[in-house]
This record gives C-alpha cells, sequence and structure tokens, in this order.
C-alpha cells in the first residue's frame, strides 16, 4: 500500500514538472520603447546586442568578465564590495536608501516615477534580481 502511495506521488510530481510553463525571456522596455532583454540563460541583450550574463548563481558579467553579483539575499556587490540591495517587494536600495523599485505588475520606478517596464519578471524575487542585474551594471542612468 505504502508502495502505491510513494509511486502515486513520484507520477503527480513528474506530471507537475512537465506542465510548468518554461520561463519566458524578460524583455525591458525604457520610455516605451523596448531597450533590452534577458534571455532565459540570462543572457543579457541591449537594443539586440548581447552586452553581458545574469548567472544561475548571481554573479554578474560584461564581456566575460565578472563585474559583481547580486547575492541570494539581494545583496547587490561591485567587485565584491556591498553597494546596494534588492528586496522581496522589489525596493531597490543603495547605500541603504530606496532609490527605486520593481513592482510585481513589471512597473520599474525610480525615485517614485516611472522609469519603465518588463514583462514576464516580476512575480518571483528570481525574476526582480535578473532586473535589478540589468538595472545597476548596464542601465547607466538607474543606479
Amino acid at each position: 500500500m505504502m508502495l502505491r502511495i510513494l509511486t502515486l506521488l513520484l507520477v503527480m510530481v513528474a506530471l507537475h514538472e512537465q506542465m510548468e510553463p518554461a520561463q519566458a525571456e524578460i524583455i525591458v522596455r525604457k520610455s516605451g520603447s523596448s531597450w533590452a532583454r534577458i534571455d532565459d540563460d540570462g543572457t543579457i541583450r541591449i537594443r539586440g546586442r548581447s552586452v553581458g550574463k545574469f548567472e544561475s548563481n548571481g554573479t554578474v558579467r560584461k564581456q566575460g568578465s565578472s563585474v559583481g553579483s547580486i547575492d541570494q539575499d539581494g545583496t547587490i556587490r561591485k567587485q565584491g564590495s556591498s553597494v546596494g540591495k534588492v528586496e522581496n517587494d522589489g525596493t531597490v536600495r543603495r547605500g541603504g536608501s530606496s532609490i527605486g523599485c520593481i513592482e510585481s505588475s513589471g512597473t520599474i520606478r525610480k525615485r517614485g516615477s516611472s522609469w519603465g517596464s518588463a514583462s514576464n519578471c516580476c512575480g518571483s524575487f528570481g525574476g526582480k534580481k535578473a532586473v535589478a542585474a540589468l538595472l545597476v551594471f548596464f542601465a547607466d542612468d538607474y543606479f
């Protein structure tokens, strides 16, 4: 009896994993126009050109070289030093002060004003960290 229940549970888990939708690429719009994309594998593209990568371990690379990271807890590091944080609710902090927010709806705010938007990203903390990596390391006018 226990073996049947265990087998049934394993089958249910396998079916659930097959039904999970594939992660979609994140499209970021700035001032209404398509500006950047984060591919499923973490490749960051700006205006169609590959400029870096946000790796699954949090490392951020520009042209292959590590430029920083976003830790599991959201701590943003440049050259190993903590420079800010992205919080679970999407608040982006620099030196402890809030500078903006990545909302669950995808709206990206800077100092309260709409800066842009991101699609397919922001319901999870992982998606918010990926967008934060783009904003902090590749958007000169955000962080």
